[in-house]
């Protein structure tokens, strides 16, 4: 195949989501199907992109929301997230036993389902001191549920009625990553991408005392914890947006901005997903990950409808 076709390819899919041309499934799935015929020509700088996007995207988005909306938002999310959590969290410890897991594998699946994807297992691995293939693993099982959510949850937030508020409120606390969250909201309308993302970083800050109690657990005091600082600047653009600090159109100019390079980051996960090495991880830890899934996908739809 010619060496030159891959990064030509890979580079006008990139600007197709730059210019708002493609939505967010489809730019995963162009994602996934690059990585099946492609070699990524830029592999080794992917993770370090994708996260450095998403987190650009996310404090664009803040340019579009006010102060007392959010308070609010995170205010009905916040007990939905700790019982959604701690349940998911006992459940993973569980399920890891009897499925015979390893046990720092089992742990990266759960903190990923529970809190927030490739970021909580970033985050906790090397707290937990977690090898290279574990982490490996984890990223891999998680990231494959991901795209199956992105794709799936908003045909299934239509087919059961949910509203805006509602779906918001769903995808945040029911799909492990950031992007996968946002990208889903995004089809939804802006109010499901306001409360999916508010609530969605709130949730990211459980990482803080899942990543302390990792340290008793395995017994590992004294490994640096990683806190999630942009959301700093996400609440900072949301101060700025509330009192008009800077003019109108530049923050449309920010959102919209914005929601374009949340799609080019899908893309980048979508590169990042291999079949290849989700055979190699076995079928426990998938079992693990999916029976977590559904119990948090379940439990959070009963909590917000019933």
């Amino acid at each position: 195949m010619n060496p030159i076709l891959a990064p030509i390819v890979f580079i006008s899919i990139l600007l197709t989501a730059l210019l708002g041309i493609i939505n967010s499934p489809t730019a995963l799935f162009l994602g996934f199907l690059f990585s099946l015929i492609f070699e990524n020509p830029f592999k080794k700088y992917n993770q370090t992109a994708i996260q450095l996007l998403l987190k650009l995207a996310i404090i664009g988005l803040g340019f579009g929301m006010l102060l007392t909306d959010t308070i609010e938002t995170s205010k009905e999310g916040l007990g939905l997230t700790f019982f959604s959590i701690v349940l998911t969290i006992s459940l993973g410890f569980l399920l890891t036993k009897l499925l015979k897991i390893d046990v720092k594998l089992g742990h990266l699946i759960t903190s990923g389902t529970s809190i927030c994807g490739g970021s909580a297992i970033a985050a906790i691995s090397p707290v937990i001191r977690a090898n290279g293939k574990t982490i490996s693993i984890a990223l891999g099982v998680v990231f494959t549920l991901n795209a199956i959510a992105l794709f799936v949850f908003p045909q299934l937030g239509h087919l059961l009625g949910l509203n805006q508020h509602q779906f918001g409120l769903w995808c945040a606390i029911a799909i492990h990553d950031t992007s996968a969250v946002v990208g889903a909201a995004l089809g939804y309308g802006d109010e499901a991408l306001r409360i999916a993302t508010t609530v969605k970083l709130s949730r990211t800050l459980w990482i803080i005392p899942l990543s302390i109690l990792s340290m008793f657990i395995f017994k590992t005091k004294g490994e640096r914890i990683k806190i999630p600082y942009f959301i700093l600047l996400f609440i900072l653009a949301i101060v700025i947006n509330s009192y008009q600090l800077i003019p109108e159109v530049a923050t449309h100019t920010i959102v919209s901005l914005s929601k374009k390079l949340l799609i080019l980051t899908l893309f980048l996960v979508g590169t990042s997903i291999s079949i290849s090495d989700l055979k190699a991880t076995g079928y426990r830890p998938v079992l693990l990950a999916f029976c977590l899934w559904v119990f948090i996908a379940v439990f959070s739809l009963c909590y917000i409808t019933l």
